[in-house]
């Protein structure tokens, strides 16, 4: 998936074109109808006495949208308990960078982190990969609405989520600024690749991207 947050040509870290680059074959994940986009454009409002959109492509982390790395993600629903490492921007690419273990979800340390009262929480994972197979996000677009989500800090304290969610993207298509925002509602933002994948470009060609709340 590439990424350049603030740009509208951001394509969302790990779906898309650093999946081509591991040689990704055709991707087995289906992804059911979308659900929540309502839900997704409420929490992202916000007014504008209340707080206003902060850019996210100056690369300073937020002074005010709350603190804290988060070290694991757990999906009981996926069966899914992954290690999450801190990630950025490549500076060759200008993209958000992605673990190039595909058991690995990337946290967007420049967005909002895990005590985060405002903004989106952004965690970013490969679907698959033809060397590795399987990524941490292989089944991402199953999650349904209800579905449990926690991240865990370095100190072991956990904070749960309950999915509201799931939206595909042609990748051109995406909005970015909403999903790395870092006002409205405090939410978690899952990234994947999604969709066909093209054997010509070697890219998927959608983005999936399911939205949490606090529970």
């Amino acid at each position: 998936m590439r990424a350049r947050p603030g740009g509208a040509a951001l394509l969302v870290a790990a779906g898309v074109t650093l999946l081509a680059a591991f040689g990704v074959v055709a991707c087995r994940s289906r992804t059911a109808p979308d659900v929540g986009a309502a839900t997704v454009t409420a929490l992202a409002s916000t007014p504008a006495a209340v707080a206003a959109s902060v850019p996210v492509s100056d690369g300073r982390p937020p002074r005010s949208a709350g603190a804290g790395s988060p070290v694991r993600l757990r999906i009981p629903a996926l069966r899914l308990d992954a290690p999450v490492a801190a990630v950025g921007i490549d500076q060759a690419t200008g993209e958000v960078a992605v673990p190039s273990d595909v058991a690995r979800v990337g946290w967007y340390r420049f967005g909002p982190g895990l005590s985060a009262t405002a903004g989106s929480i952004v965690l970013a994972g490969h679907v698959d990969s033809a060397e590795q197979g399987r990524g941490a996000f292989f089944r991402l677009g199953s999650l349904t609405r209800g579905d449990r989500v926690t991240l865990t800090g370095p100190d072991g304290t956990g904070r749960d989520f309950e999915v509201v969610a799931r939206e595909r993207y042609a990748k051109t298509a995406i909005p970015l600024q909403r999903y790395f925002a870092r006002d409205g509602a405090p939410r978690l933002t899952l990234i994947t690749c999604g969709g066909a994948f093209d054997q010509e470009t070697r890219h998927y060609r959608d983005n999936v991207v399911v939205t949490a709340v606090p529970r």
